[in-house]
């Protein structure tokens, strides 16, 4: 397909070659405002017990009522500082990070030339997402698309871009950024129709383009391979194919071996999030770090070790380091060294880590 650099990695700046990726995380976001979806969340039990903090900054004083207490606040799920992005960025790179996914998407407050900017003063790869979020996050227009409507915008993103243009005007040195990768692309559980809808169009655009595709599943055991199973019936490439979110999802290892069976790449991306409790979906224990290397190891050896890929999903400002979290190189910083403590080889490091994210985000 015209514009499209096969063998190459799209990134902000450029396509690159997959060899010069280095240490990659699969699932982060550098920016992002998930402003809209809060008000959908807001039914943790327990939630009435704590002070109401939702139209406050958030700050050293009611930050551990948002960490702990799942107290709602709609400062927490706005990143927008660009500048703190970079600091944030660079402490990934002083810990021997090379590359990051953001999959913000234009629902949930993509910003090209923010992640443009991060890329060129960090040095840092940075890929961006396209498509859709989840139901409650769409533009009010989508009950009046099309598939191919959605399908024509994403492969749109991908080779032709958009311009790079911020408040300042033209970003300079750069006439397009083009999106990397087709995701994260939401799904709630039971999908909607406008979700399916997306669902389809994303999965045609990546048979067409060859770009890689990344999942947000709904909350549920069996939604992962309900995905997988629409993906198919459209001619999407399961095998370029990353189905996320895979720790607050799949806890059975029937699952586990059916989706990695499909050929899909399996991602465990909430490492750092280990509150129990998860206001996502009230039935789910959140796993534990130790859990998660637990099931890595599990199913890399049965047979699967070439399709996992981590992270963390940071996308609320407590889980920056500025505010006390565990940023961005946390996976560098502790779980890399737990996992060698745990019998992680260097070989199954270096495959998590770099062979099998760079194969997965290479384009077809």
């Amino acid at each position: 397909m015209e514009n499209v650099p096969s063998g190459q990695v799209q990134t902000v700046l450029g396509p690159v070659d997959p060899s010069t990726l280095g240490i990659t995380l699969t699932h982060e976001h550098l920016i992002i405002d998930l402003t809209q979806v809060l008000p959908h969340m807001l039914t943790v039990p327990g939630v009435k017990n704590v002070p109401d903090i939702y139209s406050d900054k958030l700050s050293q004083e009611n930050i551990g009522l948002a960490r702990y207490h799942f107290a709602p606040n709609e400062d927490n799920y706005l990143i927008s500082d660009v500048d703190n992005a970079i600091v944030e960025a660079n402490l990934y790179k002083d810990f021997g990070g090379g590359t990051l996914v953001d999959v913000t998407i234009p629902d949930i407050g993509r910003d090209p030339v923010g992640l443009a900017r991060i890329a060129r003063k960090t040095g840092l790869n940075i890929v961006m997402g396209s498509g859709h979020y989840v139901d409650v996050a769409h533009p009010e227009e989508m009950n009046a698309k099309n598939e191919e409507d959605i399908e024509s915008k994403i492969v749109s993103d991908l080779t032709y871009g958009l311009e790079a243009l911020s408040d300042e005007g033209q970003y300079e040195g750069i006439d397009r950024i083009k999106a990397g990768i087709i995701g994260e692309v939401g799904c709630s559980w039971p999908l909607t129709d406008n979700e399916r809808k997306v669902l389809r169009a994303a999965g045609r655009a990546q048979s067409i383009t060859g770009f890689p595709i990344l999942i947000h599943p709904g909350r549920d055991e069996t939604a992962p391979l309900e995905i997988l199973e629409v993906l198919h019936e459209v001619g999407t490439d399961l095998s370029h194919t990353i189905m996320g979110h895979l720790d607050r999802t799949v806890f059975k290892k029937e699952t586990l071996t059916e989706i990695a069976k499909s050929g899909a790449y399996m991602e465990w991306d909430l490492f750092g999030r280990e509150q129990h409790y998860y206001n996502g979906n009230v039935d789910i224990d959140m796993p534990s770090d130790a859990k998660r290397i637990e099931d890595i190891a599990w199913i890399m050896g049965q047979g699967y070790e070439n399709k996992v890929v981590v992270a963390q999903d940071i996308c609320t400002k407590d889980r920056l380091f500025k505010y006390g979290g565990h940023g961005y190189f946390y996976i560098l910083s502790q779980i890399i060294p737990r996992m060698r403590y745990k019998g992680y080889s260097e070989e199954y490091i270096n495959k998590l880590f770099v062979e099998n994210p760079a194969k997965a985000l290479t384009i077809k």
